[in-house]
């Protein structure tokens, strides 16, 4: 039986029906603190729980349009702001009762960028709202989102170590004090300026002096602060070497 005959007979009826469908991480810094989009369900499974923006992939899809799809449904974004959200592939979740509609396999996906604009709750939400990551334990959330979430958090933190994903969260031009404040939101740790700032610029590609300095000195005054953009690192998948560890890590490797 050559090719075009097997095709024609096919029956994909004869197998058990699994539907796929996007979830998405999406992270974004605001008023100093980590936040994390949710939507309140408005439609059954889960009515009224909250859930991580999502749905299913349409037959024209491939996976990153759906879930970009999706984003742009929960925050109003479109054309260049949404094409310059990163937006990275995290992980499966299959569990045969994961979802108890059908077998729903999701394929989940993390997002990140600065200043997001405020939540706005798509056709089959009844609320979106960015939420305080510290917040979360407050919160029940539907399917087994709770997970997916963790591990998104997990990875974004991790990503911040030996990457420059850092600078996803800050405008085209930065201070190294600006960089420092991602860290310490996405790690929840506070982080010495002196020795982070060292480090920074010890790391090939990170990033680069625009030769410009803020307008004005600090808060409390003092000399403008050098601006930087990201560097070559940010163009290339490539990982920094030295790598920034969280000071829990740092101190398991000395």
């Amino acid at each position: 039986m050559n090719e075009q005959d097997f095709l024609a007979a096919y029956d994909p009826h004869a197998y058990p029906a699994v539907a796929v469908t996007v979830d998405v991480v999406a992270l974004t810094i605001r008023d100093g603190a980590l936040h994390l989009l949710l939507i309140r369900r408005g439609e059954q499974p889960h009515a009224g729980l909250w859930a991580l923006p999502g749905g299913f992939v349409r037959p024209d899809e491939d996976l990153v349009t759906a879930a970009r799809r999706e984003l742009a449904e929960e925050t109003g974004l479109a054309g260049e702001p949404l094409r310059r959200v990163h937006v990275e592939q995290l992980a499966s979740y299959g569990a045969p009762d994961r979802d108890p509609r059908m077998r729903i396999v999701s394929i989940a996906h993390l997002a990140f960028a600065p200043d997001l604009p405020d939540a706005t709750a798509g056709t089959d939400a009844d609320e979106a709202a960015w939420v305080a990551v510290a917040e979360l334990t407050n919160r029940q959330l539907a399917f087994d989102h709770g997970q997916i979430v963790a591990d998104g958090l997990e990875r974004a933190r991790s990503k911040l170590e030996y990457t420059p994903l850092a600078t996803r969260f800050l405008a085209p031009e930065f201070t190294i004090g600006e960089l420092r404040a991602v860290y310490e939101t996405v790690w929840g740790h506070q982080l010495h300026a002196g020795n982070f700032h060292r480090k920074v610029l010890s790391v090939p590609g990170f990033v680069e002096s625009t030769g410009a300095s803020t307008e004005r000195g600090g808060t409390r005054g003092g000399p403008r602060a050098r601006l930087y953009r990201a560097g070559d690192a940010r163009l290339h998948p490539a990982l920094l070497r030295p790598a920034l560890l969280r000071p829990a890590r740092e101190e398991t490797v000395r």
